[in-house]
Order: structure tokens, then C-alpha cells, then sequence
């Protein structure tokens, strides 16, 4: 048997508050849909604060709090990233192209060898 501590799903204020936060966006949704004969910077506005009010419910809840940490490090880590210079990319592409290139054409070889292997010389079809 473990003896690690068992995490809770979360509590009812925070279940209710995410729920609260889906029903905001949904709200800001039907809201950019329903204010369809109005101006567009009306009806983003409907969406935009539909979002804002969803964000803001949601921050105060644990999963929201959980999940701009997650946000957070994910950015960190990202910035840890040693891409590779425009020269190594370009390299690495062309070695990928010339890599595909000869791989075609060793299916098209092979694939030519078996149809005469087979259609000529054991089928007897001629084409």
C-alpha cells in the first residue's frame, strides 16, 4: 500500500466558481451572437468582457490559481529553450528535404522492381 497523500479534487465554492466562469463565457458568446445588428466593437465588447469576468472567476478559484503557476513555469521553461540559429534551421531542412528525397526515390525503385517481379515474371501479364 502507498503511503502518499491522496489530493482532493477541490471544494464546492471552487467547482462552483469555475462553473460560474464556463457560464460567463458562454454568456459573452451568446451575447456576441445575440447583439448581431449592433456595431462589431459592440459585439467584441460583449465577448471580450464575457472572457475578462470568466478570467477573473476563475482566478480566484484553486484550479486557477493551479493553473497560472502551470502558465508561469511553462513560460520559464521555454525561455531555457536554446533554439538554433537561422543557418542551423536551414541546414536541418535541407537535410530533412534531401532525406525525403531519397526515400522516394528508393519506394518508387522498389516499387517498380516488385511490379515487374511480379506482373512479368510470375503473372506472365505484360503491360
Amino acid at each position: 500500500m502507498s503511503n502518499q497523500p491522496v489530493e482532493t479534487v477541490g471544494t464546492s465554492s471552487d467547482k462552483a466558481k469555475v462553473a460560474l466562469a464556463i457560464c460567463a463565457v458562454i454568456a459573452g458568446i451568446i451575447g456576441f451572437y445575440f447583439l448581431s445588428d449592433k456595431p462589431t466593437i459592440v459585439r467584441a465588447g460583449a465577448l471580450v468582457a464575457g472572457l475578462l469576468v470568466a478570467v477573473a472567476v476563475a482566478w480566484t478559484s484553486q484550479p486557477g490559481r493551479d493553473f497560472l503557476g502551470f502558465a508561469k513555469e511553462s513560460v520559464r521553461e521555454a525561455k531555457k529553450v536554446v533554439w538554433p540559429t537561422r543557418k542551423e534551421a536551414m541546414q536541418i531542412t535541407a537535410v530533412v528535404f534531401g532525406f525525403v528525397l531519397v526515400m522516394a526515390i528508393f519506394l518508387w525503385g522498389t516499387d517498380k522492381i516488385l511490379e515487374i517481379v511480379l506482373y512479368d515474371l510470375i503473372l506472365g501479364w505484360k503491360n
